[in-house]
């Protein structure tokens, strides 16, 4: 291992792409500390430590703390990538989206112009409604989060934030074209990183206070490899249809006639999927928030809180759906089947045309089925060794099965995982991504890679 990195910084090329990738996460993470003017800070502490279970930590999640201290950094990347994933959704419903899609690099280029203006349009609606809200919010105390409210605090707000972002955008553009690995991607992962070594920390803290015992942390971090060394083989897993070219004369010399494979992974939606969901389940909590006096919506909160049996339904069944919904944008069967019968391949034993599209989305139906379970397993499975599976709270039966049900299937077993479901899939997915091309880098200059036998795959979505 000490030879792969004395290889990596060996090649002056790979070196000074670290660096500037290095460099740029570093000018994001001062970011995330440079607070925007004219909020209490200690009020605004106070205020986002009792909103870390509804979809505002959620968000801060992403943005690496920021929206917690709403820096100039708040809003993220997440404006950037809801642009993405907007027009990504047009461009099957809009032919004029469509069509550029199709023109190769120039189109691309207009797309990605196209998401820039919609990311500044999305971030000042955003940074509007912060500033608005922040305004109208008061810390548990009492004590308000704006002392001089008005539309100079709203313009400094919208301005600094919608710069920000746009900053932010620029950076992960620069590292995707001078740097190492997806620039957008590496932000999200930073951003969820950096709380590590204050985790490990506090769990040695607790290690020595006697909360935890070593057995417990060695299960638990025997437990945590096994859980990514799953993800790892879950995200390279894929099923593949064989695929024949029909021979052809031209001439006297025959073209054609070899076998290839059409690689259809098990997880083809990536980690979008248990964004939406989470995105939605956590909705009403935050709405419930800004309505403290609707009781209705306290009772939907709390039904749909971490541990109850509806957020764990709702949350599988969104999962679920959204890998079905994400999965029809991005992949087209039947342009594939008619893309294959103008190159003149074909799938052996299928008719082309319509049986083929056929053939290959009942396939794709079942390995998204199985890539939506896996996903809404590893999202789940922290939460539920957290705070349990509250059968109680169901209707007709939650006194049976309570009395029946283990302790630790109810009240859950207190193991708190610093990655949650959703940030654990990032984690997991950006590093084989990086890993990826920093294994080719060296492969194509000669130089032993990570691995000696195989290659990295890397992800899409």
């Amino acid at each position: 291992m000490i030879q792969i990195f004395r290889n990596i910084f060996a090649i002056p090329d790979l070196r000074k792409r670290l660096f500037f990738t290095f460099g740029l996460l570093a000018v994001y993470r001062v970011g995330c500390h440079i607070p925007t003017p004219g909020i209490d800070t200690q009020a605004l502490l106070e205020f986002m430590g009792e909103a870390e279970n509804t979809f505002l930590g959620f968000i801060n999640t992403f943005t690496g703390g920021s929206l917690k201290r709403v820096a100039v950094f708040a809003l993220g990347i997440m404006p950037y990538i809801t642009s993405s994933i907007v027009l990504q959704l047009l461009t099957v419903v809009w032919p004029y989206l469509e069509k550029l899609s199709k023109e190769g690099e120039l189109g691309r280029k207009k797309i990605t112009q196209y998401t820039r203006y919609g990311t500044v349009l999305i971030s000042i609606i955003q940074s509007t409604g912060i500033a608005i809200w922040l305004e109208r919010a008061q810390s548990p105390g009492g004590a308000v989060l704006v002392p001089t409210a008005g539309w100079g605090f709203r313009l400094m707000t919208i301005l600094t934030l919608t710069t920000g972002c746009a900053f932010i955008m620029w950076l992960g553009e620069q590292i995707s074209e001078r740097g190492v690995g997806n620039g957008i991607s590496l932000i999200i992962f930073a951003g969820i990183v950096v709380g590590l070594p204050r985790a490990v920390i506090d769990t040695l803290g607790r290690t020595r206070i006697g909360e935890l015992s070593i057995v417990k942390i060695v299960l638990l971090s025997a437990f945590m490899v096994l859980v990514v060394a799953f993800i790892v083989f879950m995200e390279r897993a894929q099923r593949r249809i064989p695929v024949q070219y029909a021979k052809r004369m031209v001439g006297r010399r025959v073209y054609g006639g070899q076998s290839t494979y059409i690689p259809l992974r098990v997880n083809t939606g990536g980690v979008i999927p248990v964004i939406f969901a989470s995105s939605v389940i956590t909705v009403p909590a935050t709405i419930a928030g800004m309505f403290e006096e609707q009781e209705w919506l306290q009772t939907v909160a709390h039904q749909l809180a971490w541990g109850q049996p509806m957020y764990y339904l709702l949350y599988v069944i969104g999962i679920v759906f959204f890998s079905y919904f994400y999965v029809s944008i991005i992949f087209n069967p039947a342009d594939l089947a008619e893309n294959m019968r103008k190159y003149g391949s074909f799938i052996p034993g299928i008719r082309s045309g319509k049986r083929t599209a056929e053939y290959i989305d009942r396939i794709l139906t079942r390995i998204t089925f199985v890539g939506a379970l896996y996903l809404a397993a590893v999202s789940v499975l922290p939460e539920f060794l957290l705070t349990g599976f509250k059968v109680q709270n169901l209707p007709w039966i939650g006194a049976a099965l309570d009395a029946y049900t283990p302790r630790w299937v109810t009240e859950g077993m207190g193991i708190s995982f610093f990655f949650g479901g959703t940030s654990l899939l990032i984690v997991v997915g950006v590093a084989m991504d990086t890993l990826q091309q920093i294994e080719s880098q060296l492969v194509m200059r000669n130089y032993e890679g990570f691995l000696k036998r195989g290659r990295i795959r890397g992800r899409r979505g």
